[in-house]
């Protein structure tokens, strides 16, 4: 069916309001209602978990009656489940809207089959309305839905050999100002940056995301993992969030608190140990190696055990990107194999299908 350019312009507002919403634990998602003569007369945004849905919002500014026959423009298909709210589906129905126009469907187990809904209540359906421009806003967050977890990037800095320190243990700095400063930047696109207890205790790190001297408006939320309790006087602990710490040596138990508290996206910095904890659990779906060209030898190896016995059991990975910074070089690079999701009941109960993987205090 085609879509009128009143509807695509008002899709083009629809991304727009979208993108005034929080992110977090639901999607980003923006309404406009359109009268049978294609004219504007309400729009709406999820401004956050137990508001109003996107399409609720713009409802509630019509009067009785003034939706009858009109058109819902939405970028994320109307659910169909029932959480702190109703479903949009059936608030469209019940509101006499004729037809709907949405961006991108609902990947939610519950929350999907909006569209069905409302094809079986006879009002006209059209998906697929600017559905890149939709994915690319709320791409966090469908991650989380198909992983069952925050997206996860594992990030280290190594010699050319592959040392992440000298043999005395001193690492500062391996890379240029070039690299720390792409760091910096890729912190504060993260919603969480994680350490272990062996780098908090070893580098004594602020867990800031920093342009310059200056901080990046946004923040990551610092998170330590490690049964060592934090100094009082420790850097992390002036951070702008209120670091979380984690006594466990679970990572799933880790990721399901912090998909929980509506964290997308998480930004592994620290120590060998706790990377290769990552990796070795299948929860890396990004991998940043920063190389320098420096030699370092030693047994200060960027990686430790990652569970690879044999040479048929390395794991594959796939670069997207090899970026000169400066002296140092880059590789952006993603595993050969999409990571298995979690499922959904372990996350909930928090309790790991295996044996939990060791996280030692001296990452």
């Amino acid at each position: 069916m085609a879509v009128t350019e009143a509807e695509r312009d008002a899709m083009h507002r629809a991304l727009a309001l979208a993108g005034m919403g929080p992110r977090g634990l639901n999607p980003q998602v923006g309404a406009v209602i359109l009268s049978p003569a294609g004219d504007v007369i309400a729009e709406g945004w999820h401004r956050g978990a137990g508001t109003s849905h996107a399409e609720v919002d713009a409802l509630s500014q019509l009067a009785p009656g003034q939706a009858s026959g009109a058109t819902a423009v939405v970028t994320l298909e109307p659910c169909n489940h029932t959480g702190r709210t109703g479903p949009c589906a059936q608030a469209l129905i019940d509101a006499g809207v004729a037809r709907v126009v949405y961006a991108t469907g609902d990947p939610g187990d519950l929350s999907s089959g909006g569209g069905d809904r409302l094809r079986a209540a006879g009002v006209e359906v059209v998906g697929g309305e600017q559905e890149d421009a939709a994915r690319h806003l709320i791409d966090d967050w469908l991650t989380v839905q198909r992983l069952g977890r925050p997206h996860v990037t594992v990030k280290w800095a190594q010699s050319l050999d592959g040392r992440s320190a000298a043999s005395d243990g001193s690492s500062h700095w391996i890379t240029g100002p070039d690299a720390r400063a792409d760091v910096h930047r890729r912190r504060s696109q993260a919603d969480a940056i994680v350490v272990g207890t062996g780098t908090l205790f070893a580098d004594d790190p602020a867990l800031t995301a920093r342009d310059g001297d200056a901080l990046y408006p946004h923040q990551p939320i610092p998170v330590v993992i490690g049964s060592r309790a934090t100094p009082p006087q420790a850097a992390v602990r002036r951070h702008p969030h209120t670091p979380l710490f984690y006594d466990t040596r679970d990572l799933s138990a880790v990721l399901a608190d912090l998909r929980d508290r509506g964290v997308q996206r998480v930004f592994v910095e620290g120590g060998p140990t706790l990377a290769s904890a990552f990796i070795g659990a299948g929860f890396a779906d990004t991998v940043l190696a920063y190389i320098a060209p420096v030699l370092l030898g030693g047994e200060r190896l960027a990686l430790t055990d990652i569970g690879v016995a044999s040479i048929g059991d390395a794991l594959r990975l796939q670069v997207e990107q090899w970026m000169p910074l400066g002296a140092d070089l880059l590789a952006i690079a993603q595993p050969a194999t999409a990571p298995v999701a979690v499922q959904d009941d372990l996350l909930a109960t928090a309790q790991p299908a295996t044996a939990p993987v060791a996280v030692e205090e001296g990452s």
